[in-house]
């Protein structure tokens, strides 16, 4: 990508919001927007019903007798629209999100079962849910603030306001159910589906806290493993943090709170586990170095989050498992669709590219000192590789068209790495020519797919 140093060939300088854990996690949950939206419409409910008395009372003070009964004409018609939007609106978002479950189920089974999680965050799915359910719930508090009385002199509520906002909350709905229809066609087609993978993955790549955190404006982070940030450098040993929530997936970490912590007891604080790993209680995930392990530092455990499934938000490697699940769900004998497999390498070179000139390996993350404060380890060059070509590769020997793909992007990649990142691309280029040497025995097929191409066939 290119855009992560400044013009002094510098990291740029990033800040971390201490929300950020939790906004992902609400991103990750679909009963947020719905629970938000039907408080939101209480209390939009509640400022139309004052309108109406303010209304009415205004009226009567004028004495203008003739204007409440033509309000109350006006609203004893539009209770006729409410009254039919309230019997309505639940069967209709029963049968739109019925058809979303068949839909979800069909995508699941065509792309991979971790695709499932692009229509949960889906902004527009969560937002026409809520929508609706806001529609359904105005129109039965509505209807609760009609008056029995006909008699304008006794009728003690007319809600007219009322009654407009929930028109205006049906012609919402109509609007987002075309735009969720919309969305949901979208996310059934494999081109829009590894776009908003590749996407979501880039935008981990980005935010990679190449610079501290904390909300604060630090240092840089680097690379480890031989170099700076390798255990040696971080000072002696001195505790093991362990984990003592339940088992899952290493969801992600409160990075600004860890670096906070670790600045206050004086210590450097290094992540066990990689995210996206399986812990287990008891096991350790943080090392304390430099220092003793302070009684503040005895809620470590608190800031790690541990679910039943991986997400993008700190995970560098899980776009490239999506996009892998993907080709590989494709080149089965049971779906057998090359050219969807050629689109997801298509989007693993795309992401090799980005991450190509970017230090890999773990992240120092530094006060506002400059002082390291976090290592927090993540895939290097070789793992990505691996990850990205190694079953596909095993999968693709006899699918020519993704043969040749595979050894256009492999080739676009050596062209773009420096040489000491070379060896994994050359070793999977090397295996798989051999693979397709043994496995074609005729020479002239066998020289076809091992020709290049970036479209695979085309």
């Amino acid at each position: 990508m290119g855009d992560w140093k400044t013009t002094d060939g510098l990291p740029r300088r990033r800040r971390h919001r201490a929300l950020s854990p939790l906004r992902e996690h609400l991103r990750d949950t679909f009963w947020f927007a719905p629970t938000a939206a039907l408080f939101l419409v209480f209390v939009v409910w509640s400022a139309a019903t004052a309108a109406d008395d303010a209304i009415l009372t205004a009226l009567r003070d004028s004495g203008d007798e003739d204007a409440v009964g033509d309000l109350l004409g006006i609203a004893e018609d539009a209770k006729t629209v409410v009254t039919t939007i309230s019997a309505a609106m639940m069967t209709f978002i029963g049968v739109v999100f019925s058809i979303s479950l068949v839909a979800v189920q069909m995508a699941a089974g065509q792309f991979s079962p971790r695709v499932v999680r692009i229509f949960v965050r889906s902004r527009i799915t969560k937002a026409t849910f809520a929508v609706f359910l806001a529609t359904f719930v105005q129109s039965l508090l509505v209807l609760t603030s009609y008056d029995s009385q006909r008699d304008p002199a006794l009728v003690a509520s007319i809600p007219l306001v009322q009654s407009v906002l929930t028109l205006i909350l049906v012609g919402l709905s109509v609007v987002l159910f075309v735009m969720y229809v919309n969305s949901t066609l979208r996310l059934m087609r494999v081109a829009h589906v590894v776009d908003l993978i590749t996407r979501e993955a880039l935008r981990v790549v980005a935010s990679m806290p190449l610079d501290g955190s904390a909300g604060e404006p630090v240092g840089t982070s680097t690379s480890t493993g031989p170099g700076p940030g390798s255990s040696s450098d971080l000072g002696p040993e001195t505790a093991l943090i362990a984990h003592h929530g339940r088992a899952g997936v290493l969801r992600d970490v409160d990075i600004a709170r860890l670096v906070r912590m670790a600045r206050q007891s004086g210590v450097v604080l290094r992540l066990v586990p990689r995210i996206g790993d399986f812990v287990v209680p008891g096991t350790p995930v943080f090392a304390v170095h430099g220092g003793p392990a302070t009684k503040g530092l005895r809620a470590l455990s608190f800031q790690v989050s541990v679910g039943a499934e991986r997400t993008f938000h700190q995970d560098l490697g899980f776009g490239l498992r999506q996009l892998s699940d993907i080709a590989l769900r494709a080149l089965s004998p049971a779906v057998n669709d090359p050219t969807t497999a050629v689109q997801a390498v298509d989007r693993i070179v795309q992401f090799l590219s980005s991450v190509a000139q970017r230090p890999l390996g773990a992240l120092l993350h530094r006060d506002r000192r400059g002082t390291v404060r976090l290592v927090q380890p993540v895939p290097g060059w070789t793992e990505l590789v691996d990850l990205a070509f190694t079953e596909i590769r095993g999968c693709a020997v006899s699918s020519p068209q993704v043969t040749r793909r595979l050894l256009a992007g492999l080739d676009d990649l050596l062209g773009a790495v420096a040489e000491d990142r070379r060896e994994p691309l050359v070793r999977h280029r090397t295996l798989l020519t051999q693979a397709v040497e043994r496995t074609v025995p005729e020479a002239a097929n066998r020289a076809f797919a091992l020709h290049p191409d970036r479209q695979g066939i085309g």
